[in-house]
């Protein structure tokens, strides 16, 4: 997999003069069942979150409210991607290394995943990841 097999998912918006609404449906609107939901919160500016690939996981992240980027690295390219419409899903493949940085103040995180929580999954150390890349 690579930095461009990692786009931006748009969620079906309905507008209303009372506020809007959006949803996701399993196997619809991402292209996975959803296996696991968890959200990052209360994050401060100058932190860094992710830093880390998985080996088999798909995940799609949401910026509830506020903003953050979303920097992503396959080992031959990379790409930041501004996340900031609560609307609008950034859909990450597996073997991409992702760095979350610059939230911005209230910013909330949704995380839909493909898979449960396996720490085996996951590659924590960028240079081992670079290395399986390269096998």
């Amino acid at each position: 997999m690579s930095v461009s097999d990692c786009f931006i998912i748009d969620f079906p918006k309905i507008t209303d003069k009372r506020g809007n609404l959006s949803f996701i449906e399993n196997n619809c609107h991402i292209p996975f069942a959803i296996k696991r939901v968890y959200y990052l919160y209360d994050v401060p500016a100058f932190a860094e979150r992710g830093g880390h690939a998985h080996k088999h996981l798909t995940q799609v992240l949401i910026a509830l409210s506020g903003s953050f980027d979303v920097h992503l690295d396959d080992g031959q390219h990379k790409k930041i991607v501004t996340l900031n419409k609560p609307w609008q899903g950034l859909l990450i493949s597996n073997n991409v290394w992702r760095e979350l940085k610059g939230f911005s103040s209230g910013s909330t995180c949704l995380v839909l995943a493909s898979e449960y929580y396996v720490e085996n999954d996951y590659y924590r150390d960028y240079v081992e990841f670079l290395h399986s890349m390269s096998v």
